[in-house]
């Protein structure tokens, strides 16, 4: 097993690591919306969140030496699920023609009070 950790990512506040590298499969924990360089939230705007998530989650899979196409699933955790066409118009721009496997799920509470929090994994 082997940590992955990138200053392009926000830097994990609890007992986590951001990405765990086992054989071939990367592990990314779930991405809140906050800017690495100042660990603060993107907005209140649940686009701009989404985006910013998959942004770090992206960095992290960088940081692994893979690349977008190497994410194999994704988990979508809201607020609200009424942002989900939102959402997904944003996560569907971000992947294109590469579309993993996906779960999006709504949840009463996510850290720092964001609106949206993303894992993947990724194979190389």
């Amino acid at each position: 097993m082997k940590k992955i950790e990138t200053k392009h990512a926000p830097a994990a506040v609890g007992a986590y690591s951001q990405g765990v590298l086992v054989n071939n499969t990367l592990y990314v924990s779930g991405q809140i919306p906050f800017i690495p360089e100042t660990m603060t939230c993107i907005s209140d705007d649940i686009k701009e969140q989404t985006l910013q998530s998959l942004k770090n989650v992206l960095a992290i899979v960088e940081a692994a030496g893979m690349k977008k196409e190497n994410i194999v699933k994704c988990t979508v955790f809201m607020t609200n699920m009424s942002d989900f066409p939102l959402m997904n118009e944003v996560y569907g721009n971000f992947f294109k023609e590469h579309k993993p496997a996906r779960a999006a799920v709504e949840v009463r509470r996510l850290p720092k009070d964001v609106m949206v929090e993303i894992d993947a994994i990724a194979i190389l």
